[in-house]
């Protein structure tokens, strides 16, 4: 089969951009794999260099894609032609206004203390099967992971054995988003939690060597049967089973993701800082740090407008200056 031929100027255009973007730490797969389907579409189309019209057509070849990922593709290839304009001033770059329009973005469910208990419970009940013995504990583990340290899914499923210091309650993120590492302290239950899991876990016949995942099932994998660790849609499937079981939903009946167990997280320490009275502008960069964030910026989008946040700031503004407010001027 021959390869195709790809726009000579769009190829090292695209190349360059990767290369940009992973310059800043970030491994852009899924950036590089839509600029990739957009060079075999030049390719097929026998286009010389993206323009008008070969990027009207491109778009209408997306026509199965839901409106979201579509605009996702479409700024994407926007920000690579804007790169590009930076060193050829009169390459094309699509106008934003014919882009398609995406859906309003899901706003996380957030998981109150009462729910995880019920998760925890749930997990408790949770029969061993024979691919994974320590199915109850992991999926107990994973929840307090989750909940009390803000974990990603990915960030989870790649710990190792090397990665815990059981005695300090700390664990090592490594070459985590952004290749960015850093050191996670437990609570004190989640420190007994950890320290109860690893009782267990460090047993016979399980892999108890450094590199060995702190999450493992035994399985078939690379043409050899051992003992491997979770995959993220795996963690998933499992945190996902245990909503259910345990009946968390919102109000409007929605059930949360794996995800939102990292933003309860941090909605969490919020309410906990206006409760003790803590100046929260100061503790906001230490959450940036403890979640493993670039910037604050980050972090601000896990604090969206939160009645009960928006309560407990509204109280401690009252107490601080309602002084100054003479009821008779009202």
């Amino acid at each position: 089969m021959r390869k195709p031929r790809y726009p000579v100027a769009l190829a090292r255009a695209v190349v360059e951009f990767v290369r940009h973007k992973r310059v800043f730490g970030r491994k852009f797969v899924y950036g590089q794999y839509a600029l990739k389907a957009l060079l075999r579409f030049a390719a097929r189309e026998r286009a010389r260099d993206m323009n008008a019209s070969l990027f009207e057509r491109w778009c209408k070849a997306q026509c199965n894609l839901s409106p979201t990922t579509l605009y996702g593709r479409q700024l994407l290839v926007r920000q690579m032609c804007l790169f590009r304009r930076r060193s050829n001033p009169r390459c094309f770059v699509p106008d934003p206004a014919g882009f398609a329009r995406p859906r309003p973005r899901r706003f996380p469910v957030l998981v109150t203390p009462a729910q995880v208990a019920a998760m925890l419970k749930v997990a408790k009940e949770l029969t061993p099967a024979r691919d994974s013995p320590l199915r109850s504990a992991m999926m107990r583990i994973a929840v307090v992971l989750l909940y009390t340290a803000g974990l990603r899914r990915g960030e989870l499923v790649r710990l190792q054995l090397s990665d815990i210091d059981a005695c300090e309650g700390v664990l090592h993120i490594r070459e985590s988003k952004c290749h960015k590492s850093r050191w996670v302290s437990l609570s004190s239950s989640a420190r007994r939690e950890l320290r109860a899991y690893l009782r267990k876990r460090m047993r016979k016949p399980y892999d108890r060597s450094p590199a060995a995942p702190l999450l493992c099932n035994r399985h078939s994998a690379y043409g050899r049967t051992g003992w491997h660790g979770f995959s993220g849609r795996g963690l998933a499937q499992g945190v996902n089973s245990l909503f259910d079981r345990a009946g968390v939903r919102d109000t409007q009946g929605r059930r949360p993701s794996v995800q939102d167990m990292r933003h309860s997280f941090a909605v969490q320490a919020l309410i906990r800082w206006y409760r003790h009275g803590d100046d929260v502008q100061t503790q906001l960069p230490r959450l940036a740090l403890y979640m493993g964030h670039v910037s604050i910026i980050s972090t601000a989008y896990y604090l969206h407008f939160i009645p009960e946040v928006a309560a407990l700031a509204s109280q401690r503004f009252g107490r601080r200056f309602s002084h100054l407010i003479d009821a008779g001027d009202l």
